[in-house]
């Protein structure tokens, strides 16, 4: 009979591509592992792993039921999620992932407010790039997800919570006149600076910055927002700031922060949970906590909010 557990042992298996490893992560022994894999063959009666002397590899049926198994143990997940807090809203385990350009400048303003509000909730948070949180959300690793929107996938809801004007990071220089509004079609590819591929700030900044492109720019790409804010204080470019990072990104005086012409860019910013998840209610507390932290008042540098005083082409 099939079980659960061949399953998940299987899914660990696909992952690793190794049984000592995919062992390692169900915390089992490889033999007992290896049991399980080949009971479930026999239950399906078609071979799933290609067993090589230094590797392995799925077969066609394999790569098939991974898919289908990964999918199942989702909603098993769901299943026991919507019994644990069907009765109180967020309780126990949350797991929330985070991109990278909004954790550090939004975690420390939720956090005490989350936890002040719901303190049986255990948060546990893992923060990488988009298109790495939308597959661990798929595989049920992550419960819900805060992310820039929209975001692609059928089986996926969203809720959107607030937008993100865009700023563009110069830096500083004594003509400068701060009450400048400057227009995204008018900035010199060659000076942009932007993270690297795989960070949706870069595609968005190209999307903005209308005729932009890679070929026409410089190669620099940082992994960080801290790195380009860097390379903008010592005059080596500019860059397209969000404004939710500029309290943070922006404390050092050679650098200036301008307004874009209006409609200004911005993005939006949202939670994603999968369709199938039963903790609606949950992601709805966690959205208000959200909107609750940023209530509170951010001193945001440098930033005339005026009339224009001129457009400034760079």
């Amino acid at each position: 009979m099939l079980t659960l557990r061949q399953l998940r042992y299987f899914d660990a298996l696909a992952h690793h591509l190794h049984f000592g490893r995919a062992a390692d992560a169900v915390a089992v022994s490889q033999p007992a592992l290896s049991m399980q894999i080949r009971e479930l063959e026999a239950t399906l009666g078609i071979a799933l792993v290609e067993r090589q002397p230094n590797a392995i590899r799925l077969t066609e049926q394999g790569r098939e039921i991974a898919r289908r198994a990964a999918r199942i143990l989702s909603e098993t997940r769901d299943l026991l999620d919507y019994g644990r807090h069907a009765r109180e809203v967020l309780t126990g385990s949350l797991r929330l992932g985070i991109i990278p350009s909004i954790a550090p400048y939004l975690l420390p303003r939720v956090l005490p407010v989350l936890t002040q509000a719901y303190p049986n909730v255990d948060l546990q948070m893992r923060e990488t790039l988009t298109q790495g949180l939308l597959s661990e959300l798929a595989q049920g690793n992550l419960d819900v997800i805060l992310a820039a929107l929209p975001l692609e996938g059928n089986d996926i809801e969203t809720r959107a919570l607030f937008d993100d004007r865009f700023l563009l990071a110069v830096r500083n220089h004594p003509d400068l006149d701060e009450r400048t509004r400057i227009a995204p079609t008018s900035i010199d590819g060659s000076t942009l600076l932007l993270l690297e591929e795989g960070h949706c700030l870069r595609d968005q900044a190209l999307n903005y910055c209308e005729g932009v492109r890679p070929e026409g720019r410089s190669t620099f790409g940082a992994t960080s927002l801290s790195t380009v804010m860097q390379m903008v204080a010592a005059g080596y470019g500019v860059t397209l700031l969000p404004e939710l990072c500029a309290s943070v990104e922006v404390r050092d005086d050679r650098v200036s922060l301008l307004r874009f012409t209006d409609p200004q860019p911005q993005r939006s910013v949202g939670l994603a949970w999968r369709r199938s998840s039963p903790r609606r209610q949950d992601f709805d507390a966690l959205g208000d906590c959200i909107l609750d932290a940023l209530e509170r008042p951010l001193a945001i540098p440098r930033i005339p909010d005026t009339a224009e005083a001129g457009i400034l082409t760079l």
